[in-house]
């Protein structure tokens, strides 16, 4: 049976840099139309980020089959270095020569205040690949990427036939109301988190019921709070793992859409896929950066009886 999940999302470096001091101390209210500062920041670390790697790397991980379609930049060889070594394939992912490949640069102060600046880079050269050239594929994801690479992918998609999750994330407000209905309408599955299904509601005037009406499953997570998926008419209310400690939210999203697809491409019910995706985002959240942690598919075998008293 084919299991091959298609990645569709940004690849990027996450430059973490941390100001041992408080930005409040140095941006003064009464001088803020002529700001002119600079932070010392003694600590500097370069984490391996990016939508479609981080869902990849858990895919992974689960024992799944995930293929990236993506694109990098002239500065990209160290992460696919990082792939062959993980044994996830790189035949999707385009280089693009002229370009670098997308980079956030987060600065922390002592109050975890963040001062962000994102070059999407060679992401803005998604909208080259196309889906149709990736031979046979059970599901796809479109996770947060260029806008025009989005919207190709679910219109390919779409003409493939192939079911596919949108995943709008930080990137949905850069569609329009009737755009969004157009993804809304071409997926199979919708994921967001609470504050962004607001959004999305918002812009397409359209209920959660409207949504879910049109979908196989929609997909609406909430913290600490867990997640709800609507599918098939029903309601099923997925609990949240407590995680063994919170060091690091990034990444706990692809994650749990991790744990999605691979229940999607193993023909789990919906209650067992989504308390999969809750042990992906607990076990991700007890670690620093979006690819850090390790486990094996036996490990979250045994932790997955542990915390709901049976095996999937």
């Amino acid at each position: 049976m084919n299991k091959t999940t298609l990645i569709c999302g940004s690849l990027a470096f996450d430059k973490i840099m941390q100001y041992h001091g408080r930005f409040a101390e140095t941006l003064l209210a009464d001088q803020l139309h002529k700001v002119n500062v600079s932070f010392l920041v003694p600590t500097l670390r370069t984490e391996f980020g990016g939508c479609s790697a981080n869902i990849a790397y858990n895919l992974k991980m689960l024992g799944g089959d995930p293929l990236i379609m993506a694109t990098i930049g002239q500065d990209g060889g160290e992460y696919l270095e990082r792939f062959e070594q993980l044994g996830i394939p790189t035949r999707a992912i385009r280089k693009i020569a002229h370009a670098y490949t997308a980079q956030c640069f987060v600065t922390a102060d002592l109050d975890n205040n963040q001062i962000n600046a994102f070059h999407p880079g060679a992401m803005q050269f998604a909208h080259e690949n196309n889906v149709a050239d990736h031979g046979a594929l059970r599901v796809a994801i479109i996770a947060p990427d260029g806008r025009e690479g989005m919207l190709k992918h679910a219109t390919d998609c779409a003409s493939q036939n192939l079911p596919f999750m949108f995943d709008p994330g930080q990137q949905l407000p850069m569609f329009s109301g009737d755009e969004l209905i157009d993804f809304i309408d071409k997926a199979s599955y919708v994921a967001a988190n609470d504050y962004e299904f607001e959004m999305l509601m918002d812009r397409t005037g359209l209920t959660l019921a409207d949504i879910a009406a049109r979908l196989d499953a929609l997909i609406v997570t909430r913290g600490e709070k867990g997640s709800e998926i609507h599918a098939g008419g029903q309601r099923f209310d997925i609990p949240c793992v407590t995680a063994t400690t919170v060091a690091d939210p990034t990444g706990c999203g692809d994650a749990y859409r991790a744990g999605l697809l691979f229940g999607i491409a193993n023909d789990l019910d919906w209650p067992t896929t989504g308390r999969l995706a809750s042990l992906l985002g607990a076990i991700k959240i007890a670690h620093q950066g979006a690819q850090n942690h390790v486990f094996t598919a036996a490990d979250i075998a045994a932790r997955f009886e542990l915390e709901f008293g049976y095996r999937f």
